[in-house]
């Protein structure tokens, strides 16, 4: 019982997820958001929030929508499961970031974005 909990998709507000996907398309990439589970190298089934793509490049994104500061635990996660997948360097929006998650994410190419940055952008 404790093992499906785990998988269960983390809630996002449909505004936030609007906002999201309006961000990536105003920046030129194609949103998926219906095809986000993919079986990995590992075998094990990796869910992202969305998929996006600009040439032949894609990526995975991650939303959490939490009160806290995401840490580094979180960036590693999306780092392997992005890598297991074979999708290029993943995305994560999130509200704020631990200064350990930010150089982690800087040292492996990995992109934080806050939702200040987006709602900025989208103005």
């Amino acid at each position: 019982m404790m093992g499906e909990e785990a998988e269960a998709k983390p809630k996002i507000s449909p505004a936030l997820l609007q906002h999201v996907v309006q961000y990536f398309k105003k920046e030129g990439y194609k949103v998926e958001q219906k095809e986000t589970m993919l079986e990995g190298f590992s075998g094990i089934t990796r869910r992202f929030d969305l998929i996006v793509q600009k040439g032949q490049v894609e990526h995975g994104v991650w939303i959490r929508e939490w009160n806290r500061t995401i840490g580094v635990n979180v960036i590693i996660n999306i780092d392997k499961a992005s890598e297991d997948v074979g999708l290029s360097t993943p995305i994560l929006v999130g509200e704020k970031f631990s200064d350990h998650a930010k150089s982690y994410a800087n040292r492996r190419k990995i992109t934080l974005l806050t939702k200040r940055q987006m709602l900025q952008s989208l103005r």
